[in-house]
Order: structure tokens, then C-alpha cells, then sequence
């Protein structure tokens, strides 16, 4: 049975995406903060930050609510709600900052961090993912796509889903959360299927995977650009045949996240006998925030009625630390007050118990219409030794122009700033193995920057003296990956390198 089918069977309405349709954004939002914050009003959090008096202020002007609610409840990053609240809940404590005892912690994978945060998984927060994973599958009803896609298999490649015992609580990656409480309907579609995701060992797991590819017919794949290309290439290695599409011709749709898939793309289209679509999904370990609702759009769509809050932080020196934390006192606004083409850091305050909560991430209004955004970069994850201002965006759209100019695959790069005589140097690690001239990639990634990016082109003749290259085997990135035990299919590679990384990086290149 198709998956569309059972979806309208089962009795899946499409009230949420036709209330986000004709709603205001700023009623949804406000309507959301209100129902978390009345939920979490009897917690420790709740009485502590008194919320019932938060609650009183959503009766009065515009946004009165909302300039107390910021007033009262401070701005929180990992290590700040950790040390204050989730510790507790960690040590099986109820009522800290949700109703109830928390089961389940997400292990966030990460890029910069050495040690794995816990963000704690709500049954609510599960329901949530459920419902918006949801809407992204009937939204593909938009698409131009043939029934057979809907009868196919789902291949969803995460982290294992073995969860581990923790006294009160269970620990793993999102995708094993998820996973744990998949509708019993869902299954029949679900590849790899229970047994073969609950494998802890990464290469173990792409090898049973490589050899049931025959047996399934899959429709759609998941998972993070790196590792399903492995897989692929894995796949039309064992069976001898020239691409995906031999063992797979129903395959049509590729939902990507967590990384741009600019730079794959090259590559990735090798393996494929014909095109397919690119969805992006932005789920985090924190919640489901956005997903591709259009085809032909690079843009996703904000989820605004589903167990999320939403703040945006302009994204300048005023807000942020050259280091990229937050100040304390940053400037925060709401879904209304935002502009498009501007940079903006998210808060979240979720059915999760985050409470303006940092994740991280930077994204970039394209539609305000319609609460449309791109990711560009995270907050730690960008240059500016000297007022270049360098996001991740614009390294991923220099690399993707530089692979089809010069007709190579670059998967992998890293980019760190590094002092360079009395000023300062680019250096990028870039993972290719086509045979390449280092001078001249050095010469065209320079080039491209300085079109993207008027702050980088006038430091180029300024502060920013040198750019290096340094070329390596792709493999390379991978060996590193498995080094630090971040091999799997939620992790990825950081872009920017800081010192510390850096410095453990060349030492291993060496």
C-alpha cells in the first residue's frame, strides 16, 4: 500500500499545514508560547521564573507577553541550561523543565564540541518530530512523482539506534529515539528495519545494508550527504553495476540535513542513472525547525505550530562575542519583527523544556510570506580574523564553483585562520582525490570568495595576506572522523577549524 494512501487511511489531517497556511505567523507563535508555558508552569523552572505572571501579560497589547517574558527568563546556551536545570533532570529529577521525569537524551553529535551534549527527548517532543515528519511526507504530493515512489521503501540511514541504559534514563542518538517509537504502520516501509539500525558498528551496519540492497525497493533515502554517498558507492561496487538506479529504479527522492549539499553534489550525481529531487529537512537534536515544503525551492519552511517557540538574534558584533557566544544582553526579536536577507541566530523555547535556548545555527529569511529560510553557518562556525566575515555559505558556494569549474569532486574541506607573519592567513584543507594543481585551486576558491563576499575581497588587500591549500585524500577526513569516534551517519565533518581542533588535526595529517 502506497505511503500516501495509508497516511489519508489512517486519518492524518491536514489541519496544522492549512492553520500554518492562513494563520498570521506572529498568532501561531504566540499562541505556541502561551500552551508551553502553561504546560511547564508547575515546574521547577516555571515557578522559579514565574510564569503564571508571564502568563497574565497575553491578554494585553501586541506583544506585552512577550517583552516579559524576555524580561524574566534569561538567554541560555548548552553549558548555561545544563549547569542550571538539566543536570537534574540527568540525575532522574521530575518537574525540572517539563512535566514529568525525562527517558530519553539525545546525544547531539556536534562538529566543535569534544564531549556529547545531553538534550533531553520528550514524549511530547517525539510526537512533535512524528507529526512534522508528517507533513513533509504529504507535502510531496506537490511534486511531479510517479505512484511507484509511494509503494517504495524509506532507507533511513542515522546513528545506531541501540539505545544505552542510563540508571532512570536511556541515552543515544535522536534517530534511535525516534526510532524506538516508530508507528507500528510506519514499518512496513521503514528500511533498513529495526535489527540492522540497532548495529553500533558503523562499517558493519553499511555492509548488511549493501547486502540486503537488492532484496528492497526504495523509493526515498535519508540521512547525511557523506555517509549515504559511502553507502552508494558501497552498494554499486558489490553488485557490479554502473549506479544506484540498477538496484533501485523506483529511487526518486533524496532527503538531506545536518550539512549543505553543495559540495556532494558533484560527486553524488555520478552514482545516479537519472536525476532525482533534493529535499532538505532541518531537524536537530532539539526538534524538527524547518523542512523543504516546495520542490524547485532551496528554501525550507519554519514549522511555527508544533512544539517550538522561535527568537531571532541579528547575527552582528553587538550580540556576539568574537568567539561566538551570545551576550548576555543580546538583542532578540520576534517572527514579526525580522526582515528578509538579514543573518539571524535562533533561540528555541520547546515542548522539550528548552527555554531560549541556543542552538547554534544561523539562517536567513528568503520569504517572510511565507516563513521561509536557508541555513548559512552556526555561530562558532565562521571567519572574521580581521573583518572578513566569511559564513559557511559562502565556503560551501565557493567550493561547489570551483568542482564545476574544474571538473572535480570536493566532498570534504576545512578551513581554519591562522596568524601568517605579523597578520593573518586562510588556510583550506580540501579532500578530493582527483589530481588537482594546490596553487591553482588556491587561486579560484580566492576568486570565487571575493565575489561572494565584499568584506573578504577588501581584507584580501588589507589584513588577510595569504590563503594556503593543503590537498588530501578524502579517506583522510573519514580516518579522522573514526579517530574521534564520530563515525556514523548524524555526524559530519566542522568547516572551521578552531585553534584547538587545529592543532589535533595537522598533528594527525602529518
Amino acid at each position: 500500500m502506497a505511503i500516501l494512501g495509508t497516511l489519508l487511511k489512517k486519518g492524518i489531517k491536514l489541519r496544522e499545514n492549512l492553520e500554518q497556511e492562513y494563520t498570521s505567523p506572529f498568532e501561531l507563535q504566540k499562541q505556541e508560547l502561551k500552551d508551553l508555558m502553561i504546560t511547564a508552569s508547575q515546574t521547577e523552572f516555571g515557578k522559579y521564573y514565574n510564569f503564571p505572571v508571564i502568563l497574565s501579560q497575553f491578554r494585553r497589547g501586541h506583544n506585552t507577553f512577550y517583552q516579559a517574558f524576555k524580561s524574566t527568563v534569561p538567554i541560555h546556551d548548552y553549558n548555561k541550561i545544563y549547569k542550571d536545570w538539566w543536570h537534574l533532570s540527568l540525575k532522574g529529577a521530575k518537574n525540572i523543565c517539563w512535566p514529568g521525569r525525562i527517558k530519553y537524551f539525545a546525544l547531539s553529535s556536534g562538529t566543535s564540541e569534544a564531549s556529547s551534549k545531553h538534550i533531553p527527548v520528550t514524549k511530547e517532543m517525539t510526537k512533535a518530530i512524528q507529526r512534522t515528519s508528517i507533513r513533509q511526507i504529504l507535502s510531496l504530493s506537490k511534486y511531479d512523482l510517479p505512484s511507484e515512489v509511494f509503494a517504495a521503501g524509506i532507507l533511513m540511514i542515522g546513528g545506531s539506534t541501540h539505545l544505552n541504559k542510563k540508571g532512570s534514563y536511556f541515552e543515544g542518538d535522536l534517530s534511535g529515539i525516534q526510532a524506538a517509537r516508530l508507528p507500528f504502520w510506519f514499518q512496513h516501509f521503514y528500511k533498513p528495519g529495526k535489527k540492522i539500525a540497532s548495529n553500533r558498528v558503523w562499517d558493519d551496519k553499511l555492509n548488511e545494508i549493501v547486502r540486503k540492497a537488492r532484496d528492497w525497493d526504495i523509493g526515498i533515502i535519508v540521512g547525511v550527504p557523506a555517509w549515504i554517498q559511502i553507502l552508494l558507492e558501497k552498494i554499486i561496487e558489490y553488485y557490479e553495476v554502473d549506479h544506484i538506479h540498477d538496484i533501485w529504479p523506483n529511487l526518486l527522492i533524496y532527503v538531506h540535513g545536518g550539512v549543505s549539499m553543495d559540495p556532494y553534489r558533484k560527486g553524488f550525481e555520478k552514482l545516479l542513472g537519472r536525476p532525482i529531487y533534493y529535499i532538505e529537512t532541518y531537524l536537530a537534536s532539539e526538534g524538527f525547525i524547518a523542512y523543504q515544503a516546495m520542490p524547485k525551492r532551496k528554501s525550507m519552511r519554519l514549522v511555527l505550530n508544533n512544539g517550538i517557540f522561535y527568537e531571532f538574534v541579528p547575527f552582528e558584533e553587538k550580540n556576539f562575542l568574537p568567539t561566538g557566544e551570545i551576550k548576555p544582553d543580546a538583542q532578540t526579536l520576534l517572527i514579526d519583527e525580522v526582515e528578509e536577507g538579514k543573518e539571524y541566530a535562533i533561540l528555541l523555547s520547546t515542548c522539550a523544556g528548552a527555554w531560549r535556548y541556543l542552538i547554534g545555527d544561523i539562517i536567513r529569511f528568503v520569504s517572510l510570506e511565507e516563513s521561509e529560510i536557508v541555513i548559512t553557518g552556526r555561530t562558532k562556525h565562521f571567519l572574521s580574523l580581521c573583518g572578513e566575515h566569511l559564513s559557511v555559505d559562502n565556503m560551501n558556494k565557493a567550493i561547489e564553483l570551483v568542482s564545476n569549474e574544474m571538473n572535480i569532486e570536493i566532498p570534504e574541506f576545512a578551513v581554519a585562520g591562522i596568524p601568517h607573519q605579523s597578520l593573518f592567513a586562510h588556510h583550506w584543507f580540501i579532500g578530493t582525490d582527483d589530481k588537482v594543481e594546490e596553487e591553482k585551486l588556491k587561486e579560484r576558491i580566492d576568486h570565487h570568495l571575493k565575489e561572494l563576499n565584499d568584506d573578504y575581497a577588501v581584507e584580501r588587500s588589507a589584513a588577510l595576506k595569504e590563503v594556503l591549500v593543503t590537498v588530501l585524500p578524502v579517506d583522510k577526513f573519514y580516518q579522522w572522523m573514526e579517530m574521534k569516534g564520530k563515525v556514523g551517519g548524524q555526524n559530519k565533518f566542522p568547516r572551521v577549524m578552531k585553534s584547538g581542533q587545529l592543532e589535533e588535526w595537522t598533528k594527525f595529517i602529518a
